[in-house]
């Protein structure tokens, strides 16, 4: 094999390779806005039950999902070193992520945030490795989430999460409940309605 077939091989292999991380990081990224308003039983419907959960006050809990992913890795032939070129792109490029945390806030029962932490990402892209977590709800949507229109190209980008929902830093005081509530301009963000 002459080495210019051997390079336009291992550049294909790399290459889809980090497609593949392309795709899977606006999978992630198209999640923190279509999941944006779900109720919390369809959150677990599509997600599963989550590995852990805290509770916040008695309008506000926090979901965390944990997800793993193996690196593939390849046996080396005499003729195309795979796992070398694979090792030396995910040194160069980085990308070799395989841990994704997804914190997910409920306010009222209701999706608010969706954040991704931990050594989450693929070769090409960012949080890639956070949409084996968030797969099943954008496979089967639930009622409740959002729709995100854009086609493969928009309106989410795979380097960078989507910007956070505008919202003013004001808040009013409830003289009846004694709580301070958040005033948010932004109409994308669910509606929060105290439960008498």
């Amino acid at each position: 094999m002459t080495s210019t077939l051997r390079f336009a091989l291992g550049a294909m292999s790399l290459l889809s390779l980090g497609g593949c991380g392309y795709f899977d990081s606006r999978e992630a990224h198209r999640a923190q806005i279509a999941m944006i308003g779900m109720t919390s039983n369809d959150l677990q419907a599509c997600a599963g039950i989550p590995n852990s959960t805290k509770t916040l006050n008695d309008t506000t809990q926090i979901y965390q999902y944990v997800g793993t992913m193996n690196l593939p890795s390849a046996s080396d032939s005499t003729i195309i070193p795979v796992q070398q070129l694979l090792n030396m792109t995910q040194v160069t490029l980085g990308g070799a992520g395989t841990t994704c945390k997804a914190i997910i806030r409920l306010d009222h029962d209701r999706v608010s945030e969706v954040h991704y932490a931990g050594d989450d990402d693929e070769i090409i892209g960012s949080d890639g490795i956070c949409s084996i977590i968030t797969r099943g709800c954008a496979r089967q949507p639930e009622a409740s989430m959002r729709k995100v229109n854009g086609g493969p190209f928009g309106p989410v980008s795979a380097f960078h999460s989507p910007a956070a929902p505008n919202q003013s830093t004001s808040a009013t005081y409830n003289k009846q409940s004694g709580e301070t509530v958040p005033n948010y301009t932004d109409p994308n963000r669910p509606v929060i309605v105290p439960r008498p």
